[in-house]
């Protein structure tokens, strides 16, 4: 019986989802943010464990700068751009037509893409780049942004508990180009993808068991390793990306760092995965001050998970 409410679950998840999708691209777009703001604002006041992760959050990072009522509305808006981002990838500024990926002409991505020319350059010369990106803005349109550009992409991803979404969700992606890859033990598929001269798609910014402690906004975290192994051992560059809405709803202002690459370090591999984990997390934070309500403070960022790490202290 438990089987079965649970597959009857799944299914009306992804039937509302389907539904959710359909309204999204009926409605005005200017109707879609003020519904995402008032959603923002609702998720803020039900539900106190995660409104209180993220004032906490907003706090370490800019608690020398902002007062205490700065920080919640920060905060609140952070839970307001979560929608914003659920909404804009429903309503995305890229299509498919057949196997391509195209830009809808409502949008003005010319920006974005010049940026990815940038990116593509790198990954031509380097034969496969590892991107990197933190939770800010719109992450998931950046591989439509890669597979307009012409990067073949592999993308990181958490299976979901729902395989009936995790199958809606992947058939979009996968129509684009993208290979997706589980996220757990994904390491021989990540390593076989930049052997097949592929660039990877990376999130490394949320806490893991066992990693680095590293700075981030002033305060050590607990953060992958991964991306900096990946480019050591293969001699890869890292580039960091991201795709942040502005007041425009049909503009993202696109950000491509210039490429971070692997050096020989006197002082040893753990000292230079140190250095690149390091340069990724400043690169990141850079672009999230400049778009602080845009970055997912929801998530227990600096949380001690009471692991001994694998580097650092």
């Amino acid at each position: 019986m438990k089987k079965i409410k649970g597959k009857h679950r799944q299914l009306i998840e992804v039937i509302g989802l389907y539904m959710a999708i359909a309204a999204v691209r009926a409605l005005p777009i200017k109707s879609l943010r003020l519904a995402c703001r008032l959603l923002g604002d609702l998720i803020f006041a039900i539900l106190p464990r995660r409104r209180e992760i993220a004032v906490k959050n907003v706090e370490i990072a800019f608690g020398d700068q902002l007062d205490q009522n700065q920080i919640k509305q920060l905060a609140r808006r952070s839970c307001q751009s979560f929608f914003l981002m659920a909404v804009e990838t429903m309503r995305s500024p890229f299509k498919h037509d057949g196997a391509r990926v195209v830009r809808d002409p409502r949008y003005k991505t010319q920006h974005l893409e010049q940026l990815f020319l940038k990116a593509k350059k790198t990954h031509d010369e380097a034969g496969g780049c590892i991107f990197v990106t933190p939770h800010l803005g719109n992450w998931e349109i950046l591989p439509y942004a890669s597979a307009l550009i012409g990067i073949p992409l592999a993308v990181l991803m958490r299976p979901m508990d729902n395989p009936y979404l995790q199958r809606a969700i992947l058939s979009s992606r996968i129509a684009s180009g993208q290979v997706v890859i589980p996220k757990k033990n994904s390491m021989l598929m990540l390593e076989r993808m930049l052997k097949q001269g592929k660039s990877l798609g990376i999130l490394p910014d949320q806490a893991t068991g066992r990693g680095l402690r590293v700075k981030f906004f002033g305060r050590e975290a607990p953060v992958t390793p991964i991306p900096a192994v990946l480019a050591i051992t293969y001699k890869r560059p890292v580039v960091v990306v991201a795709a942040c809405r502005t007041a425009d709803p049909y503009y993202f202002e696109g950000f491509v760092s210039d490429p971070i690459f692997p050096q020989a370090n006197p002082a040893g591999e753990q000292a230079e995965i140190l250095r690149i984990t390091t340069e990724i997390n400043e690169r990141m934070e850079e672009i999230i001050r400049k778009y602080p309500e845009q970055y997912l403070w929801m998530h227990n960022r600096w949380k001690n998970s009471g692991r001994k790490p694998v580097f650092g202290n």
